[in-house]
C-alpha cells in the first residue's frame, strides 16, 4: 500500500502550477511541464489498472457465466461482449474468455467474433465517462475509496474501495495533465504541431504509435479529450486521433497472442482486421461523422473561438468514438461467418505434433490477476488432463487380459502426458495461491488441487499397478478365462463411467455428476463381491496356473475398486450447499 501513498504524494507535487517567469511562455518550464504530463499519465494508467483489476475481482466470475450463456448468436454475442467489457473495463479479459470458450468448444469461432466486436463498443464507456466533466469529484472519490480500502474488513467492500479510488486517480491524472497543458495555449510551436493533426493520416499514425507505446487506448483517448478540452485540436483532428488509438490498441492484442494457442492468435488477428478495416472504411466519411456528432452533441452558442472548441469538442469526440465502434460492429457483424473462414484459412490449425501435446493449453499467465477466471482455466485443463487418463483406462483392460508387452509399454508412455499436465497445473495453482484470494476462491483452489492429485493417482494406478499385473500375466503365462474376462470387463466399464462423471463434475463444477459418482458406491461394492464369489468358484477349476490366475484376477478387481475411490474423492471436491454424499478417506483409496 505504501507505493500508492507515494504515487499520491508525487502527483500532488506534480500538480502545482507550471508557468514560466512571464506567466505566458512555457519555454523556460518545459521540463517540469513534461514531468507533470507524464506524472498525470502515470496516475491515469495506474487508476485504470487498479479499477480494472478490482472490477475483474468483483465481477469476473459472473461475467464468465454471462459470456457462456448469452452468446447463442452473433448479435447476442456482440451485446454480451459490449456489456461484459463495459463492466470489467478490459477488452483483453473478454478476449481471453472468448478464446477459452472457443477452445473448449462452448462457442464457435464465428460466434466469438461477435463478442470481440462487441468488446470494442464496451471500451467506449471509458471515453464517455472521461468526457463528462466530473474531475472535481476526483479527491472525494479517492478519499472515500481509500477509506473503504483501508478500514473495511470485507473483501467485497475493499474491492469497491479500490474501484472508486482507481476512478478518482483516473480523473485526478486527467486534471494534472490538463493543468500542465494550459500554458501551451500560447506556445506557437505546439500549436503548429496540433495544426498538423488536421491531416488525417498524420493524426492516425501519431495516435497509433502512441497507443502502441503505452498499450492503452483509454489513455490515448483521455489525452485526446484533455487536449480538446484546452482547445488545442478540432473535432476532425480528434476523430483522426481516436481512429489511430483504435489501430494502436491492436498491438497489445498481438503481443498478448505471442506463444499462445491458435485460438488466441485468431482472436488477435480478428481484432486487428476489424479495427483496421473499420478505420479504412471511415476515412472518406470523417467530415460526415463530424457533422453528425456536432448535431447530436451539446452546443455552446454563447462561446466563441478556442473557448467554444474547448467546451464542445470533448463530448463530440467521445460521441464520435462511440458511433464509430457501434457502426463498425453493425456493419461487420453480418459477415462474421466469412471473416471466420478467412481467418481460419490464413491461420490454419497446427499439426498435432506442433500443438504442444505435453504442454498446458489453457493456463494463461495473464489471467492470474483474476483468480476466479484463473481457477476456471484450471478446471478446463483438468478436463484436458482427463483425456489421456481416460485413454489409458480404456486401453488397459484389453492389454491386461490378452494384450502383449508392447501394448503395456504404450500405456506407460501415455502417462507421461498426464504427469506433465499435472505438474503444470500444480505450479499454476501455486501461482494463484500467491494472489489475494477470497475465502471461496481459497476453498476452490484447495479442492482443485485435491482433484488434480486424485486424477494423477488414477493414472499412476494404471501405469504402475495394472500394467505390472499385465506383465505378470504374460510372465506366468496365465490365460484368463472367457467368463472371467466378462466379469472384469463389466467391472471396468462401471469404473470408467465413474471416472468420466468425476472429470466432468470437476471441469464443469457439476454437483449432479458428482452425486452420481458417490451413488455408485453400492454398485461397486456389489460388483466387487460378485467378482470375489466368481473367483472363489473358479479357484477349484482344473486349469493350469490356477493360483497365479486367481491372484492376478483378484488384484485387477481390487485396483479397479481403488480407481473408483479416487474418482469418488474427485467428486467430493465439487461443493454445493447440500454437500456431496459419502466421505472418502485415505484408507478407502488404499483399499
Amino acid at each position: 500500500m505504501i507505493y500508492r501513498l507515494f504515487a499520491a504524494a508525487a502527483a500532488f507535487c506534480l500538480s502545482q502550477p507550471v508557468l514560466a517567469a512571464d506567466g505566458t511562455d512555457p519555454s523556460f518550464a518545459i521540463g517540469q511541464m513534461a514531468m507533470q504530463v507524464v506524472g498525470g499519465l502515470a496516475l491515469f494508467l495506474f487508476g485504470i489498472d487498479q479499477m480494472t483489476n478490482s472490477l475483474k475481482a468483483v465481477a469476473g466470475e459472473r461475467m464468465r457465466i454471462v459470456l457462456a450463456r448469452l452468446t447463442s448468436n452473433r448479435y447476442m454475442g456482440a451485446l454480451t461482449g459490449a456489456f461484459v467489457t463495459a463492466i470489467i473495463q478490459s477488452s483483453s479479459v473478454t478476449t481471453v474468455l472468448v478464446v477459452g470458450f472457443t477452445s473448449a468448444g462452448l462457442m464457435s469461432f464465428a460466434q466469438s467474433i461477435g463478442v470481440i466486436m462487441g468488446a470494442n463498443i464496451g471500451t467506449t464507456i471509458t471515453a464517455q465517462i472521461i468526457a463528462f466533466k466530473v474531475t472535481k469529484a476526483a479527491f472525494l472519490m479517492i478519499a472515500v475509496g481509500f477509506g473503504l480500502l483501508f478500514f473495511s474488513k470485507r473483501d467485497a467492500l475493499r474491492h469497491y474501495g479500490e474501484i472508486l479510488m482507481g476512478l478518482g486517480l483516473v480523473f485526478f491524472g486527467m486534471t494534472v495533465m490538463s493543468d500542465a497543458m494550459q500554458p501551451l495555449r500560447s506556445y506557437e510551436p505546439f500549436l503548429n504541431l496540433m495544426m498538423s493533426m488536421e491531416n488525417l493520416l498524420i493524426g492516425i499514425l501519431v495516435a497509433a504509435a502512441f497507443t502502441a507505446l503505452i498499450q492503452s487506448s483509454s489513455a490515448t483517448t483521455a489525452i485526446i479529450i484533455v487536449m480538446a478540452g484546452q482547445g488545442f485540436i478540432t473535432l476532425p483532428a480528434g476523430i483522426a486521433l481516436a481512429f489511430g488509438a483504435n489501430i494502436g490498441t491492436c498491438v497489445t492484442a498481438m503481443l498478448a497472442a505471442i506463444g499462445k494457442p491458435r485460438e488466441a492468435l485468431r482472436a488477435a488477428v480478428t481484432h486487428v482486421l476489424f479495427n483496421v478495416a473499420g478505420v479504412l472504411l471511415w476515412l472518406a466519411f470523417v467530415d460526415q461523422l463530424a457533422a453528425l456528432v456536432t448535431t447530436l452533441s451539446p452546443s455552446h452558442a454563447g462561446l466563441s473561438g478556442a473557448q467554444r472548441l474547448a467546451a464542445e469538442a470533448p463530448r463530440q469526440i467521445a460521441n464520435a468514438h462511440t458511433i464509430f465502434n457501434v457502426a463498425n460492429t453493425l456493419i461487420f457483424i453480418m459477415f462474421t461467418t466469412l471473416i471466420a473462414r478467412f481467418i481460419e484459412w490464413i491461420i490454419p490449425d497446427k499439426p498435432l505434433d506442433e500443438e504442444g501435446i505435453f504442454k498446458a493449453k489453457y493456463l494463461d499467465e495473464d489471467m492470474l490477476s483474476t483468480p476466479s477466471l484463473a481457477l476456471d482455466l484450471v478446471r478446463r485443463e483438468i478436463r484436458r488432463m482427463g483425456e489421456p487418463v481416460r485413454g489409458m483406462l480404456v486401453a488397459i483392460m484389453p492389454a491386461i487380459l490378452r494384450g502383449s508387452a508392447a501394448d503395456l509399454d504404450a500405456i506407460q508412455l501415455m502417462d507421461e502426458r498426464v504427469d506433465v499436465l499435472h505438474a503444470e497445473i500444480v505450479v499454476y495453482l501455486g501461482k494463484i495461491s500467491r494472489r489475494e484470494l477470497t475465502e471461496k476462491q481459497t476453498d476452490d483452489l484447495v479442492r482443485l488441487m485435491d482433484a488434480v492429485n486424485d486424477l494423477e493417482n488414477i493414472g499412476d494406478v494404471i501405469e504402475v499397478n495394472l500394467v505390472e499385473l499385465g506383465r505378470r500375466r504374460i510372465e506366468k503365462r496365465v490365460s484368463v478365462s472367457q467368463p472371467t474376462q466378462v466379469v472384469l470387463s463389466d467391472f471396468h466399464q462401471v469404473v470408467m463411467d465413474a471416472v468420466d462423471a468425476a472429470i466432468h463434475a470437476v471441469a464443469e463444477d457439476d454437483i449432479g455428476s458428482a452425486k452420481s459418482v458417490t451413488h455408485m458406491k453400492k454398485e461397486i461394492t456389489r460388483i466387487m463381491n460378485s467378482a470375489a464369489l466368481h473367483e472363489a468358484k473358479r479357484l477349484v477349476a482344473n486349469e493350469p496356473h490356477r493360483i497365479e490366475a486367481y491372484t492376478i484376477e483378484m488384484d485387477i478387481a481390487e485396483k479397479l475398486q481403488r480407481i473408483y475411490y479416487f474418482a469418488k474423492r474427485m467428486a467430493r471436491t465439487v461443493k454445493s450447499n447440500e454437500g456431496v454424499e459419502g466421505q472418502v478417506t485415505a484408507a478407502d483409496a488404499a483399499t
